[in-house]
């Protein structure tokens, strides 16, 4: 009988002993809750991406290529994220005057598709992604470059560059770093990237 009962005594220690090998180092460091370091990493990240709602409900035949253009700002920058949806944090109209944006703050306002711009040959989603660049606290910056989104009218009519350069990236990371609280840090103001602000092209750096 004791003979018995030690060897079950035995075979129960052998067993837990077991259960306690197949517990992984991973599974073993992690505290109570269930929550590891890389986990509270990944979740401070995503709460640093700031989300803009952008409604082009009435941007008429812009509407497409609006939604576009946030995709390529999308791809380019990590710490912004437009999404489209209401209630909105920018708003995007059409009419029949030139391209334009009015930002009340970082991140807010409302972009004008005015069809002058179209009408004399310039593309339509390069003008797009560059009056975005303006809710995203980028100014014109009238370099003549293809390769600056930013440069506008001044670069070639035949420009069909839509996509910020790595300065222009930069900035927008910059303006959006840390979190959605720096909304608003920024002053807004009317940009219109008109034909006859040529006067006010700035050197190339």
């Amino acid at each position: 009988m004791r003979v018995s009962r030690f060897l079950r005594s035995v075979a129960a220690l052998l067993t837990g002993a077991a259960v306690l090998l197949t517990v992984s180092p991973a599974r073993a460091a992690q505290p109570a809750g269930g929550t590891t370091a890389s986990t509270t990493a990944s979740t401070a990240a995503s709460a640093a991406v700031r989300v803009l709602r952008y409604d082009a409900s009435r941007a008429a035949e812009f509407r497409a290529v609006m939604d576009q253009a946030a995709q390529v700002w999308n791809a380019s920058v990590t710490s912004v994220r437009l999404v489209a949806g209401t209630p909105a944090d920018f708003v995007v109209l059409a009419d029949n005057g030139w391209p334009r944006t009015s930002v009340t703050r970082l991140g807010r306002g409302t972009i004008w598709m005015g069809r002058e711009a179209t009408a004399e040959g310039y593309h339509p989603l390069r003008i797009a992604t560059h009056e975005i660049g303006h809710i995203l606290g980028l100014p014109d910056r009238r370099t003549g470059r293809c390769t600056d989104l930013m440069s506008g009218h001044s670069a070639p009519v035949s420009c069909t560059n839509a996509n910020p350069s790595a300065a222009e990236r930069s900035a927008v990371e910059a303006n959006f770093a840390g979190s959605a609280l720096r909304a608003g840090d920024l002053a807004g103001g009317l940009f219109v990237d008109r034909p006859d602000a040529a006067r006010d092209l700035v050197p190339a750096p």
